[in-house]
């Protein structure tokens, strides 16, 4: 399944205004083309970001002063928070962002989420799925926000890449 993205309360609207369509694209595409197939994604995530320049570029990472917490990137007031364990992150994502945007750190987020689920699971379509939780956490969640649901695979082993 292709990278797919789910634009919620406008999230649309707030980066084509800041003029970001392109960049948040070349961003995520990057990201599905680096960590595909890869173990070790954190790092790389940051280094896809680094480079993309959502990271270092004078706007702070953290959420809360004084504690460790902090996005994965922040460009023109939009922040990027992601997990690619677990689908459920999207609840401790959401909520991540959303103190953010309660402060007024930013505008709106972007969550990097898996689109692996379980086969036997009774919810079908995950962004049909993504679109209702985020409906339903309404007013508790309450920013706009863009869902990309990648599906990274499983590790590839060295032969299955052709090497040795």
């Amino acid at each position: 399944m292709p990278l797919e993205i789910v634009h919620v309360r406008k999230s649309d609207t707030i980066l084509r205004e800041k003029g970001m369509e392109a960049d948040v694209a070349d961003t995520l595409a990057y990201i599905e083309q680096s960590l595909y197939g890869n173990m070790h994604r954190g790092e790389l995530l940051r280094e896809v970001l680094e480079e993309m320049g959502w990271r270092g570029n004078g706007e702070s990472l953290n959420i809360l002063e004084k504690r460790r917490y902090r996005y994965k990137g922040v460009k023109n007031e939009v922040a990027i928070e992601g997990n690619f364990s677990a689908y459920e992150f999207i609840l401790e994502g959401l909520f991540r962002l959303q103190v953010g945007f309660d402060k007024g750190m930013i505008e709106a987020g972007i969550l990097l989420l898996t689109s692996q689920r379980s086969e036997n699971t009774p919810y079908g379509n995950t962004k049909k799925m993504v679109t209702e939780e985020i409906d339903m956490l309404y007013p508790t969640i309450s920013l706009p926000v863009s869902v990309a649901l990648f599906d990274l695979g499983g590790p590839i082993t060295p032969d299955e890449k052709g090497g040795g």
